[in-house]
């Protein structure tokens, strides 16, 4: 008789990145982020930070818009430039109208001015964590859906921009001068490999690689 399998571990909890050089800050907002069960990293350097900080772990990131070195608009804008996926909160104790314009311009989630209220950054980091969650889930199906629609045949692939297109089995039968009922087998084939289950689920998902090819 086998032994049992020992217990797996639980998934780690939404990691969120604190970038601030203010240690008292660092302090009271991680303790006030750690108690809806959210992980906290805190960087008092925003270059360490960016040297350093894990960019797979699903989250987001609070980031202070006023720091000694490099400033918070410049991080937001590295960060954009190296492809990290992670929504960006940002915080400010001197907010004006033209930095919140450029943080939200150079891709910042929102955008909260200090004193912080608890409930509205709390909020914040939880739409921002729903997000990046949706984010990474779709890249995942995207990643998916090309490398299926990569082991088509050339001719898996007419047909598959020709149901896209939206011609039904005999107008692409014409077109591809096929039979009916070979055009058929091939849509039959198109719905397995690349793992679809209705006509528009197949729209949603290649119609783009379709257009990338045309």
């Amino acid at each position: 008789m086998k032994p049992p399998a020992p217990p797996s571990s639980p998934p780690l909890s939404p990691l969120i990145h604190l970038v601030d050089d203010d240690d008292g800050v660092r302090d009271a907002l991680a303790a006030l982020i750690g108690t809806v069960g959210l992980r906290v990293a805190g960087w008092a350097d925003p270059q360490a930070f960016l040297d350093g900080f894990d960019r797979q772990a699903i989250g987001a990131i609070v980031l202070d818009l006023r720091m000694p070195g490099l400033s918070g608009l410049t991080v937001l804008e590295r960060l954009r430039e190296q492809g990290a996926d992670q929504p960006v909160v940002m915080l400010t104790g001197h907010g004006t109208v033209a930095l919140c314009r450029r943080a939200f311009k150079g891709g910042a989630a929102e955008f909260l001015e200090k004193p912080v209220d608890d409930d509205l950054l709390l909020d914040a980091l939880q739409q921002a964590v729903r997000q990046h969650v949706r984010t990474r889930q779709q890249r995942v199906a995207d990643d998916d859906a090309r490398q299926r629609h990569a082991q088509l045949s050339p001719r898996e692939r007419e047909v598959l921009s020709l149901v896209v297109e939206g011609l039904t089995n005999k107008e692409m039968a014409r077109a591809l001068g096929l039979s009916p009922r070979t055009v058929e087998t091939h849509r039959a084939n198109l719905f397995d490999k690349l793992g679809v289950e209705s006509l528009a689920q197949l729209v949603r998902r290649y119609a783009a690689l379709c257009g990338a090819e045309g």
